[in-house]
């Protein structure tokens, strides 16, 4: 059954049809990368139009995303979960720095390090943010249902990599 990805109101009223049986063919699997893209698009496109109002892109809403989450991440461990260049996280934290978004602090015990927090006009926006994404995410759980969102939740954890799953907030 094909449903206009693109289209939330099409998708939400596509009605729930039987598990495939098989649902490994090389078509379901394309099907469920187009669908997995374009729900990121979706998922996405919200967040980067509000970053981009304080000329900001993607990437520094992850940054604001795992500062947020873990205040006091040292740029180290911060590229180890964004898997960036160095070079580029520290461009993209000086751009932070500059709007008022990040503090950057020494660390105390080693010098060499810098720790990340989010300023108050950074926690805002990062609320702000995460509000929307989260809404957004609320209206697609209460369509699917609760057994649709736990198998989605084990469908994406599969496709996390086993040393990546450290970095998941809560317990998995």
């Amino acid at each position: 059954m094909g449903v206009n990805v693109t289209d939330r109101n099409a998708a939400r009223a596509a009605p729930l049809a039987a598990p495939n049986p098989l649902f490994l063919r090389d078509e379901e699997l394309t099907s469920g990368l187009e669908l997995l893209d374009f729900a990121h698009r979706a998922l996405m496109a919200e967040a980067d139009r509000l970053v981009g109002r304080f000329d900001l892109a993607r990437h520094h809403r992850r940054i604001l995303y795992f500062v947020g989450r873990q205040p006091g991440i040292t740029m180290a461990a911060l590229l180890e979960i964004l898997q960036m260049s160095k070079q580029s996280l520290s461009r993209l934290i000086k751009e932070l720095v500059a709007k008022d978004l990040v503090d950057r602090t020494p660390d105390e015990q080693d010098r060499r390090q810098w720790l990340l927090t989010l300023t108050e006009p950074g926690r805002e926006l990062d609320r702000e943010l995460n509000r929307r994404l989260r809404r957004r995410l609320a209206s697609a759980y209460r369509a699917a249902g609760v057994e649709a969102v736990a198998g989605y939740h084990q469908v994406l954890l599969g496709l996390v990599d086993e040393p990546e799953r450290r970095h998941l907030s809560g317990t998995r």
